[in-house]
Parts: C-alpha cells; structure tokens; sequence
C-alpha cells in the first residue's frame, strides 16, 4: 500500500485519484531510500512507474520542508519534449492537493514565455538540456539551491549527445544536492553521468534485457519495402488492437507510410524530428484521444511516449541496436498489461535480429502470413550465434 511509504495524506489522495493502487517494485524500493536522501542509480523497464518513484519523494520534502521561497528547488532532465510535459503533467496531477508549481521547459516553446515562467518561481523544473542550458547561460535561472536533481532516462541523454549539457549545467547546482539517475539500461556511456552520484544506493528491478515479459514478441521475414507495406496493411486490418505504434529508421520512411495508411483507410499520423512542435503535440492528443489510431514513428517517439492502449508496436525497419529494440517495444505491454510486438525482417536484416536476440537474450517467435507469401526464407545456414553463415568459398583447381 502507499500509505505503508508514509507519503503525507495530501500526496495519498492524489495517489488515490489517479487509481494507483499499488507501489510497483521500483516504487517500493526507490520512495523510502529517496525520502532519506540517498543518491539512487535506478536501473528498471519502462512502464515500471519511475516517474512517481521520483516524483513522491521530491513533492514529499517540499511538503514537510516549506524550504527557499525563491529560486529551484528541484529539477528534473529528460531527453526529449514529449517526456518533458508527460512528466510535467503527472507531477501536476500528484501536487494538485499540495500548492507546488511545476514548470515544463523545453526547445520549440518562446524564450521569453519560457523566461516568464520561471520568474514565477516554480518549485519543480522538468526540462531538456539543451534549452535549460540556453537559460542558465543568459543568467534567466539559477540552480545554486537545488535540493534534488534527477537524471530521467539517462542512456537517453547519453545516446542523443546530451551529456556535456547535462554536466555543464550541473556545475552551477548546488553541490549539496540530492541526485536521482534513472534508466532502462545502462550503456558505458552512462559512466560519465554516474560520477556526479555520491554514494549512490543502487535500486535494480531486473536487467531490462531480461523484461517484457508480458509482451508477445514475434517476426515477420519480408522480401522488400512494398511487401513491408503489404504485411504492414494486413496486421492493422486484422490485428485487435486500439492502438498501434510503428516504427521506422528515418524521418521520410514515417511520413511515406503515414500517408499510404492513410490512403488504404487507416486513421494514422506520423512523429518524427522534423516535425513542428505545434503539430507533434497535436498528433501526440489525437493519438491519446483516439482520433487517430495509428502512429508512424521515428525513434524519437520510443521514449517519452506514455499513451494507454497501445497494444501493438510494428517495427517496420528493425532497431539498430538492442537498447533502442527494448525502448521500441517498452511502449506496449506498460503496467501488466499483454502487447504485441512484431518485427518485419528483411533479407539485411536477418544478422541485426539475430544480434539483438543474443545481446537481449530473447528468441523472437517466427510468424507467417499466408495471404501474403514471399520469396526470402530467412538464410541457408546459420552460425552459432544465429547469424547468417556466409557461403563456403570453393578453392578454384589450378
């Protein structure tokens, strides 16, 4: 029960409200060593509830310490705009009883909004790198009494090339603080970001390579693009689901897609980097809200994206490495619930399949569909590792 993480009864209510029933396994272990203030390195799946993991213990302190009047109390740094106001919006929803403002910055807004809002002196900051650091050079904010700073996504800031951001704008915050790093996996790369933790207590909740279990993850071999497109057709006109998110490796891939669907009568969208932040928030409401059914997306939608009902994830071009494999399908199966996770395979990409099944320590379920018979059967031989084997060179006679 939550009541058992002695949370002040205002953050109970809001708990209650939002039909938490209760504490996932991160949330059990992270609340009480944060409200004690440790350093965490919390290693744990998406859809495991780090979000309130974190966000109970900093609402919890600033209920019982009123603290500074001015200035930052707590800063929260994501990887990407769409996490940014997701989390904005939970900490909202978990402080409505208590009086804390929250402020959501991120690129793509006006600067001088942006400049507004902090001049009203939210207690809670939740933003992206790249534009906080912007803010912190012009002298629009200061960190130098923060209480708590938490690292969402770490892999995520350290992939996208956040970390000399991330480090920069650590230096102006209080040494003194609290510090939360959070991730689904943690890359070498994340090193870098782990050495501003002191003393960390370390909160692992299964090795995300090992999750997912609740998600059915299958393959389909492909001859080409077009037949992508036709085994792509045939599992959103036959599939159950109420919502699917598809995935592709490039920006103009999504959009081309996006556009057949449309024209075969699919309600779909598409997300990617390019697209204006106006109209990203617009597809990411009419895919919540349920206007549009189908989202075609790049990698940047496999973080940060937290829409119920998403019961189906397509990767039309496969995953170019495991972490972003486990990223992709994370958006389906969230908080117990079954998803389904298909994988259109090409005959380039047999080799990256079978190095992401090793690396996750997965098998993917072969599936066929009959209506839609191609020629590209997967290889001839394979290697121990499940690669494709090449073929045997015969030596010419002389």
């Amino acid at each position: 029960m939550f009541s058992d993480l002695l949370l002040d009864q205002r953050l109970l209510k809001s708990v209650d409200k939002m039909g938490f029933e209760q504490p996932t396994p991160v949330q059990e272990q992270a609340i009480p060593l944060a409200m004690a203030g440790r350093d965490l390195l919390v290693n744990a799946a998406t859809g495991s509830g780090k979000t309130a993991a974190f966000l109970l213990p900093i609402l919890q302190r600033m209920i019982t310490d009123a603290g500074p009047k001015q200035g930052t109390r707590a800063l929260v740094l994501v990887p990407t705009r769409e996490l940014a106001r997701q989390i904005g919006k939970e900490c909202e929803k978990l402080a409505s009883y208590c009086g804390i403002k929250v402020g959501v910055i991120t690129g793509g807004q006006e600067f001088k909004v942006q400049r507004a809002l902090l001049r009203k002196d939210p207690q809670i900051v939740i933003a992206t790198p790249g534009r906080t650091l912007e803010l912190v050079k012009e002298g629009s904010t200061l960190f130098t009494r923060l209480e708590v700073l938490v690292l969402d996504e770490a892999d995520r800031l350290f992939e996208m090339g956040f970390v000399d951001d991330v480090l920069a704008i650590i230096a102006t915050c209080n040494p003194a603080r609290q510090t939360l790093l959070l991730s689904a996996t943690l890359p070498a790369g994340v090193r870098r970001l782990m050495q501003v933790l002191i003393d960390p207590v370390r909160v692992m909740v299964n090795e995300a390579r090992e999750q997912h279990e609740s998600i059915r993850q299958q393959y389909i071999l492909a001859d080409d693009e077009k037949h992508k497109e036709k085994l792509l057709l045939w599992l959103l006109e036959n599939e159950t689901f109420e919502r699917a998110l598809v995935f592709t490796n490039t920006r103009d891939q999504a959009t081309h897609l996006s556009g057949v669907m449309r024209y075969r009568g699919q309600r779909s969208g598409y997300l990617h980097g390019e697209v204006k932040q106006d109209v990203r928030n617009s597809t990411i409401t009419a895919f919540r809200d349920g206007k549009i059914n189908v989202l075609l997306a790049s990698d940047v939608a496999s973080r940060g994206l937290d829409v119920k009902g998403i019961d189906l994830v397509v990767n039309f071009d496969m995953a170019r490495k495991g972490d972003d494999y486990v990223h992709r399908i994370g958006r389906t199966g969230r908080a117990g619930e079954q998803g389904l996770a298909v994988s259109l395979i090409g005959p380039l990409e047999w080799n990256l399949k079978a190095s992401i099944e090793r690396y996750l320590r997965v098998t993917l379920e072969p599936r066929k569909v009959k209506e839609l018979p191609g020629n590209y059967k997967g290889p001839k031989k394979l290697k121990a590792s499940g690669k494709a084997a090449a073929p045997s060179k015969r030596k010419k006679k002389e």
